[in-house]
């Protein structure tokens, strides 16, 4: 099952919500000692969960952790307990239900059980269930240090270090994301701290303290002399091992209870001034540029020039700038220009590609507004300018973008944290299938159906007739759309999975045994598995998404990797 954090391949309502649209009678029963938070009983029986908090890397039972028992589908609080010396724990009082189990302590990762990336298992009670004699494993947080220092050796102090995490998992569409930020003393030193395992890449930002800028109306007046004109510098964003190259940015790996070193110099370089066009706009207003700077397709700096020069000359300057990569939105119309600073220069009010406005609604697949939560992104197909990815949120119904380029882009939508597909594109009284927009010299308004939520495919994962916990569960798709349409889940303690989100079409559903950390997108890795899985089909609905379940008519075999 899914942990509670949101991922591509599957989705759980609150329990109760659920029940309530499946059209199953809803009759809390909770015992007494949990009127107030408790999990509903199947027939007033209680029971217990039980077990023990050991240390993942030195096998030691942890003493003083907190575990905590959690709704399975809202990850509500309900029970807690304290670990005893001999790293003890016990939970009473419990109904027959599925819950979330969690545990922590100082110094190690909060973790769900059997967590494995963003998939645990859920713990399942009830008759002929043993949750007595659970075996929790936590590992110790990671520390990673060290100290961002200038010229001369000296410490930078204020720097901003940006720490981002690689990608464990094969999935479509996993990309780098920033794990943490931290801010440099007045050593130079920073710390992040109880990190999880892993690879992570650093990235460091600052502003040389002595700096001053001299901008070239200003030089050319002959202000400021020879002195100010050495103090106009700054510091390009440095990645460890001090490379200003993102490409040539080395990962930092980090095991269980690691301390690692991890050391930055930045160089200051003479700073860059850019002027840039500002003219009136039609009503009067000035076309205020705007000025981007991406770190692993991260934004960091996001600023707009300057109001008064606008008004005084038509053009506007961004002083103090590093060499580097920028993305310049400037002009009325707008146009979008890809920047490759090496040097102070003045942008052409006709440089690069014109931009629109764009902006949409999301349907369901039946044409129904779509609610919830949502992001719509759109990734640049086959650009030569460097083009970067540009994200919406999803506000009552719609989406918008003030200013893409032309070209060709391909629109991603995530509903409630997790990838929907999108069916189809309207514009203009004409619809196509796919997620492929070409955006020319007009704006555009789209109406986007997508696939959230689909159907769930549910069954049990066995091991010798009996519940296979912890097995990777992948529903594979025959023919076309792999891996795109790979679903993902991890079995429950009583081996139940659920696999979310799933299209129409022909399947087969796989149980891998240890099988975390294999790459399923390759389909030659996946082809062995295929004999001894269980096939089934989805068929087309035109029901509420979610509304939908297929259930397997057998168990599915669990097998080694």
């Amino acid at each position: 099952m899914m942990d509670g954090r949101w991922i591509f391949t599957s989705l759980r309502l609150p329990g109760l919500v659920l029940l309530a649209a499946l059209g199953w009678p809803i009759v809390p029963a909770w015992p007494p000692a949990l009127a107030q938070t408790g999990s509903p009983s199947a027939a007033g029986s209680l029971f217990r969960i039980a077990g023990t908090v050991v240390n993942a890397v030195t096998g030691e039972p942890v003493r003083d952790a907190t575990v905590a028992v959690l709704g399975e589908q809202d990850s509500r609080r309900i029970a807690s307990a304290q670990t005893g010396s001999d790293g003890r724990f016990s939970i009473e009082g419990l109904g027959a239900d599925k819950f979330q189990l969690s545990a922590s302590k100082r110094g190690l990762v909060t973790a769900f059980y059997e967590e494995h990336g963003d998939f645990s298992s859920a713990v399942v009670t009830g008759e002929g269930q043993d949750t007595s004699s659970l075996m929790f494993r936590l590992v110790p947080g990671a520390v990673l240090r060290g100290v961002v220092s200038g010229d001369g050796g000296d410490p930078v102090e204020g720097a901003q270090v940006m720490l981002y995490k690689k990608p464990r998992g094969h999935g479509p569409g996993e990309k780098i994301v920033q794990a943490d930020t931290a801010t440099t003393d007045d050593t130079g030193a920073y710390e992040f701290g109880n990190l999880a395992a892993g690879e992570y890449l650093l990235a460091v930002k600052a502003h040389p303290w002595y700096a001053m800028s001299r901008s070239p109306a200003r030089a050319r007046q002959g202000a400021g002399g020879e002195a100010r004109a050495a103090l106009d510098v700054a510091y390009p964003i440095t990645y460890f091992d001090s490379t200003t190259d993102e490409a040539s940015a080395s990962p930092i790996e980090l095991a269980g209870g690691s301390r690692v070193e991890a050391d930055v110099s930045l160089h200051a370089v003479p700073a860059l001034h850019l002027e840039v066009p500002a003219p009136l706009k039609q009503n009067g207003g000035i076309a205020r540029p705007e000025l981007r700077q991406s770190v692993f397709g991260a934004v960091v700096s996001d600023d707009s020039a300057g109001f008064m020069d606008a008004l005084r000359t038509g053009t506007t300057e961004f002083a103090g700038l590093a060499p580097g990569s920028y993305e310049l939105t400037e002009g009325d119309p707008p146009r979008v220009v890809e920047l490759e600073a090496t040097s102070s220069q003045q942008v052409e009010a006709n440089a690069g590609i014109p931009a629109v406005p764009l902006a949409g609604t999301l349907q369901n697949a039946n044409g129904s507004p779509l609610e919830g939560q949502a992001v719509v992104t759109l990734e640049p197909v086959g650009s030569a300018m460097g083009l970067k990815p540009m994200e919406s949120g999803f506000n009552r119904g719609a989406f918008s973008f003030t200013a893409v380029a032309a070209g060709a882009w391909k629109l991603e939508v995530e509903v409630n944290g997790l990838p929907a597909q999108v069916l189809q594109i309207a514009s203009g009284g004409h619809a196509h299938a796919g997620n492929m927009v070409t955006v020319e010299d007009r704006a555009l308004t789209l109406a986007v159906r997508v696939s959230a939520g689909g159907t769930r495919v549910e069954g049990f994962a066995q091991k010798d007739g009996k519940g296979a916990m912890g097995a990777m569960v992948l529903l594979i798709p025959k023919g076309a759309g792999f891996p795109d349409l790979v679903r993902l889940d991890q079995s429950d303690s009583d081996g139940s999975f659920s696999l979310l989100d799933a299209a129409p079409g022909e399947y087969t559903v796989v149980a891998i045994e240890d099988g975390w950390g294999m790459d399923w997108t390759q389909s030659q890795a996946i082809g062995r598995y295929l004999p001894a899985g269980i096939p089934v089909t989805v068929p087309a609905t035109t029901m509420t998404p979610r509304d939908q379940v297929v259930r397997l008519a057998a168990p599915v075999p669990l097998q080694p990797r």
